[in-house]
């Protein structure tokens, strides 16, 4: 048998009882804080499942807020996430949600910062690993183990062929490519996983191509540690 990273062997370290309900919320909310770019002013956190059942008693409330604060999987600050979020004013929902989902733990989180607002779908899939199920209502899908580009923009002939090539320029590697869009020439969003970290600069490249509105990047890879939130 193969394994494709360490967690699939021994697990993340952690705060908490449960990979899946503590890492793996953990990642979820630190998704969703990147793709917003800034500390959030206001949360409704969804969960589902397995998650709505357990996540008073399991720390999943605590875990993505502290995901929201972009604290780490290990920060010991997590079980004072909640107190800490309400200091810096950040207003937090919590709800249980109904219907259909796609994983017995998933958690849909809304964001708002100012006049921005994100919303980001995901599921603890297990060993603290995560899939992200959707971004603004738009069906992609990402794990976040790599630096991970989210592109903005408007459905144009060319879009993909012109992001590739400044990628492939600065010899960044693709590993994964996931597209969705809300009709021809209408708004689109592509998810790109990379092997390498991206520098600014490249990012404010790629934000000044055509009919590209705003670009993100979810890096989970770098530690934040104690700067966070």
């Amino acid at each position: 048998m193969r394994f494709k990273d360490v967690f699939s062997i021994i697990g993340p370290a952690m705060v908490g009882p449960s990979s899946s309900h503590t890492a793996g919320a953990v990642r979820i909310g630190r998704v969703a804080r990147h793709i917003l770019g800034d500390l959030p002013e206001k949360a409704d956190i969804l969960f589902y499942g397995s998650f709505a059942d357990t996540y008073r008693g399991h720390g999943t409330d605590l875990a993505i807020v502290g995901g929201l604060l972009d604290f780490d999987t290990d920060d010991s600050r997590i079980p004072s996430s909640l107190a800490i979020a309400e200091q810096l004013g950040i207003t937090i929902a919590f709800k249980e949600g109904k219907g259909q989902f796609p994983h017995p733990n998933t958690a849909k989180v809304m964001l708002r910062c100012g006049e921005r607002e994100v919303i980001v779908t995901g599921a603890s899939i297990g060993g603290g690993n995560i899939e992200v199920l959707g971004v603004n209502e738009f069906d992609v899908k990402f794990t976040a183990m790599y630096p991970t580009l989210i592109l903005f923009h408007n459905d144009r002939p060319g879009m993909i062929a012109d992001v590739t090539r400044v990628l492939s320029r600065e010899n960044v590697n693709i590993g994964h490519m996931s597209v969705d869009r809300k009709g021809r020439s209408g708004e689109a969003l592509t998810v790109i996983d990379t092997d390498s970290s991206l520098t600014e600069e490249l990012i404010r490249e790629i934000a000044q191509l055509a009919t590209v509105r705003d670009v993100r990047l979810v890096d989970l890879t770098a530690n934040r540690g104690s700067d966070a939130p």
